[in-house]
């Protein structure tokens, strides 16, 4: 199994993922896509052949049939597919660790697509680790999977698009939706305006989120705008939660609160293969460093979609398209020029899905408190239990950068390896040591990305080399 050798390995087979699959597959390229998941589909697209089946698509609303639509193109394709691969080491040589099935093994591929997607930024404000307490995503993620509406009341608190269309698909599902607590302020909505000419040009997409606010208000879920200081209250599990707004304390009964403050890429393969990444000042974000074809620092290496830059679920096909039409170059199976006249319809759908990005940028940059918490006692990093005090003291300490800062609270080095706590801590750095963000640097990420039993990983070590089982040089 340690010998499988591919043209082509994809990890993801969300929008980006799967178009890329079927455009390299038609190129001829040998690919295999190696999803975590058991069916295609990524985050936005979740269990979507499964909701396509059963005739329930309408629930999340008409967009998700492009996903069905995809999904069914990579199964048609040639690509291979991988479900339930968690890939937990990605190589600059092109060596692919990963646990599936049936058991752990090593792939080899001559070009190796990250297709990864974003994950929810952090929200770590106090009470947030209370049982009670979870994404706005991760709801949407079970109600996507599993058909799972919420039984009690709930508060939905943050800020960008989802928070309106889940307050939507949970309240069509009959939840009851007790509040939409917004923390975009009054004063970002005026500065906000000059990108609006821009925005006005991706058409449909700009309506269909105005068309989501519509809706919550005609459906009667209280919305409160500009709110601020949220604190969950509660002793063993969320009981409520509080908040500052028109210039008074506010205290609302909750059942479950839904946290959101946008979406940033997940880019720990990229970090630990030591793909060059840069901050985004305006996602407020560390993102791979790529071309325009998703190539990065590493040769072998590409990455399209949100986990090189959040641009949407439309857009992330295109680049999909556009890394594999650069891989069918790059290992010859199709010249430079029919690489450059395949890519123009892709480029002029990218410009188009490009134009809102500025308007979304801007509007929904996430509030301050969840970037930097002041809140001594609030837990940053959930693995280890740190909070903000002991964080600033070990920066005063000398852990002035991120990996330094791990030596002293052992931030980074639990089950996430840092995906949940590396913004917060980097930020907090940052304003302790009167630095940029991209002074302070982020986590170096070491293999394995995700847990694996030792002995497996020695097994494999062993049969790479050619010893026999059971022996490895660990």
């Amino acid at each position: 199994m340690s010998n499988e050798h591919h043209d082509l390995a994809i990890v993801g087979a969300g929008p980006a993922g799967m178009a890329a699959a079927v455009t390299a597959a038609e190129l001829g390229l040998d690919t295999v896509v190696l999803d975590e998941q058991q069916a295609p589909g990524g985050q936005i697209y979740r269990n979507i052949e499964a909701l396509e089946r059963g005739g329930h698509i309408e629930k999340l609303g008409d967009d998700y049939r492009r996903g069905a639509e995809l999904a069914g193109a990579l199964r048609a394709s040639t690509a291979t597919y991988c479900p339930g691969s968690v890939v937990w080491q990605t190589s600059p040589d092109g060596r692919i660790g990963l646990t599936g099935p049936d058991g752990a093994r090593m792939v080899h591929a001559r070009r190796i697509l990250l297709a990864t997607g974003a994950m929810e930024r952090p929200v770590p404000i106090p009470g947030w680790t209370l049982p009670g307490v979870m994404g706005v995503g991760a709801a949407q993620t079970l109600f996507k999977a599993s058909d799972i509406v919420p039984n009690v009341p709930v508060v939905i608190a943050g800020s960008g698009p989802l928070i309106y269309l889940v307050a939507l698909q949970l309240a069509r599902a009959g939840c009851t939706i007790a509040a939409l607590l917004v923390t975009t302020p009054a004063s970002r909505i005026a500065s906000a305006l000059k990108e609006l000419p821009r925005a006005l040009l991706a058409g449909r997409n700009l309506l269909k989120g105005v068309g989501w606010v519509q809706e919550v208000r005609r459906l009667g879920i209280p919305l409160a705008n500009g709110v601020s200081g949220l604190r969950i209250d509660g002793k063993d599990r969320a009981e409520g939660i509080s908040y500052e707004a028109d210039g008074s304390r506010h205290r609302l009964a909750a059942g479950l609160v839904l946290l959101h403050e946008g979406v940033i890429p997940d880019n720990q393969l990229s970090l630990s293969t030591r793909c060059q990444q840069i901050w985004d000042a305006a996602q407020l974000c560390w993102r791979p460093a790529t071309d325009e074809w998703g190539a990065t620092s590493e040769e072998r290496i590409a990455i399209a979609g949100d986990g090189a830059g959040i641009l949407g679920a439309l857009a992330a096909e295109n680049l999909g398209r556009l890394a594999a039409l650069d891989t069918a170059f790059r290992l010859d199976c199709i010249d430079q020029a029919e690489r450059d006249r395949r890519a123009r319809p892709e480029r002029a759908a990218l410009a188009r899905h490009k134009r809102i990005r500025p308007l979304l940028d801007r509007l929904f940059q996430p509030a301050a408190e969840s970037l930097l918490p002041t809140d001594p006692d609030t837990i940053i990093c959930r693995c280890e239990e740190v909070t903000v005090a002991q964080m600033r003291e070990a920066v005063h300490l000398g852990g002035e950068d991120p990996n330094r800062a791990k030596i002293f609270t052992r931030c980074g080095m639990g089950p996430c390896q840092g995906r949940m706590c590396g913004p917060t801590v980097a930020s907090l750095i940052a304003h302790e040591t009167g630095r940029t963000m991209a002074a302070v640097g982020t986590y170096r990420i070491r293999v394995p990305v995700r847990p694996i039993p030792l002995m497996t990983l020695a097994g494999l070590i062993g049969e790479e080399e050619g010893l026999p089982p059971g022996e490895s040089t660990l």
